[in-house]
């Protein structure tokens, strides 16, 4: 179980060291794809690997972005004026708050991610504008970071408030029981919240699986899973259509598929 449920979660020496350029980094690794700067060699090398194999990589990444914007949309005109972006990542625009406040200049937006290096570079870009805040927390205890969000004010759980998870998942192995931590952030979040998630699909090409094998043991090593699986996630959550489906179902008809495959889902508390 997750620590904050019961237990200590297992470490597998995935904790990030502050400025570390020789310590691979998924959300560095995503930031190249997007055409971000904030990386280093060790990521770029591992972006070119996985570009060398599957170069649309840069396509669906974006498209996963477009996939984040859109649930975060749906959750603005659905009322809801509380964002936890979990497990954030480098900032690079569009950000979940420049999206929720389009809708509701209002809104409150809090970014939470486990590497200090990505918190400082959220409180340096995107926390200076009231209703806007940055927390160092791990994910896989959750429980201590619902806490400190209510200890702070940062948000108010009585109220609905919308999750985004946006390929978080993957990166949470087996025993550190991601099921669990869903759970235990569901469990706190008042009725009409939503949750979106974006996970690796493990049908995805098995060319891409072989190099992604490569991350093993480092903060980017991924676990990626079945249709199945990650519907199983979002137990207790209604899903909205079209349901557990690969990111660019979500935005528009006749995009192109991508060998990796990344599934997008929502879920709303009943």
């Amino acid at each position: 179980m997750v620590e904050g449920t019961e237990g200590t979660a297992p470490e597998h020496n995935r904790i990030p060291h502050p400025l570390d350029p020789g310590e691979l980094s998924s959300a560095r690794v995503y930031d190249y794809l997007l055409g971000g700067k904030d990386n280093y060699d060790v990521d770029r090398d591992m972006a070119r690997q996985m570009l060398s194999t599957a170069p649309e990589l840069k396509t669906l990444a974006w498209f996963t972005r477009g996939f984040m914007r859109k649930a975060v949309e749906m959750a603005a005109d659905a009322g809801i004026r509380q964002f936890i972006d979990l497990g954030s990542g480098i900032p690079i625009s569009p950000n979940v708050h420049e999206v929720a406040r389009e809708i509701e200049p209002s809104a409150q937006v809090v970014y939470v991610d486990y590497d200090p290096v990505v918190v400082a570079h959220c409180e340096a870009l995107l926390a200076g504008p009231p209703g806007i805040s940055a927390l160092l927390g791990d994910v896989r205890r959750p429980l201590d970071i619902l806490d400190k969000l209510h200890d702070g004010a940062l948000i108010d759980l009585d109220k609905p408030v919308a999750i985004t998870l946006v390929s978080v998942l993957h990166y949470v192995m087996d025993d550190e029981d991601p099921a669990g931590i869903v759970a235990a952030i569901r469990d706190r979040l008042a009725p009409g919240s939503y949750l979106t998630i974006t996970h690796g699909s493990s049908d995805s090409d098995p060319e891409i699986l072989r190099i992604l094998t490569g991350t093993k043991d480092t903060p980017a090593q991924v676990c990626f899973r079945s249709t199945p699986q990650t519907e199983a996630f979002l137990s207790g959550f209604e899903l909205l259509e079209p349901g557990v489906a690969p990111v660019q179902q979500w935005l528009r008809p006749g995009l192109p598929d991508t060998r990796m495959v990344m599934l997008g889902a929502i879920g709303r508390k009943p």
